[in-house]
């Protein structure tokens, strides 16, 4: 029987400091502005799932957050002088971009199952442009096993020259819409047509993320954006 998960001391405590310290940053820096978080179901476990542009996106959604959240990243980051130690010392958990990993998948299925909220990025890396790219299934075989809702989260403005413009005094419009929980469909069949459901719930997911985005935005998922009504019908 899998040790429930719970989190180190060590990354409570830093994370006690440090998210009012970036919250803020971020809101000296820039024009913020947040909807949707009466959406969000405090207390409980779930899987928030963000489009990526930058490497601004992760802190942003972690110090606006109204809950602590567990955070996933791509193993990169832990070679890059300054973030290694921000995702060291919060506990980030390293993810290798391409690969399967089972034992990750698994200790991030049982973070969940022990009642954690945790965020993702379902592309598997940022864009450096708005516009989305194809998401990996990763997102859906998690929910699959985990069987947590999955909470869609659109952020605006965080490109690579946010802090550019931040620190030359021009107050840059940030912003982070949260949509409502929903679940997947229940995942069905073997091989491939199994291969093909996850992609249609990986899809899914996308769907509501472009529905909280502009259009420049939305990038391949422009014809895929799905509201909280369509779902609902």
């Amino acid at each position: 029987m899998t040790e429930k998960y719970s989190v180190r001391m060590k990354y409570r405590i830093f994370r006690f400091f440090a998210k009012p310290v970036f919250r803020l940053l971020f809101l000296a820096l820039a024009h913020v502005t947040v909807t949707g978080k009466e959406n969000i179901p405090v207390g409980k476990a779930y899987m928030v799932a963000a489009n990526h542009v930058s490497l601004y996106d992760p802190p942003l959604v972690l110090a606006l957050w109204p809950e602590m959240l567990e955070a996933m990243g791509a193993a990169d980051i832990w070679k890059k002088t300054g973030q290694s130690t921000l995702v060291e010392y919060y506990g980030g958990i390293k993810v290798h971009r391409g690969e399967y990993d089972r034992k990750l998948i698994d200790m991030v299925v049982n973070i969940l199952k022990s009642g954690y909220p945790m965020v993702i990025a379902p592309e598997g890396g940022r864009t450096h442009q708005p516009g989305m790219r194809e998401a990996k299934q990763g997102i859906a075989f998690i929910l699959e096993m985990a069987q947590v809702p999955v909470v869609p989260v659109g952020v605006v403005g965080t490109t690579d020259d946010f802090a550019e413009k931040a620190f030359s005094f021009k107050k840059p419009k940030i912003e982070m819409h949260i949509g409502k929980p929903f679940h997947l469909p229940p995942i069905e069949g073997k091989g491939a047509e199994r291969r093909e459901a996850r992609q249609r719930n990986t899809d899914l997911v996308m769907g509501h993320i472009a529905a909280l985005l502009p259009e420049e935005y939305r990038g391949v998922y422009a014809d895929r954006v799905i509201t909280q009504d369509e779902e609902n019908g």
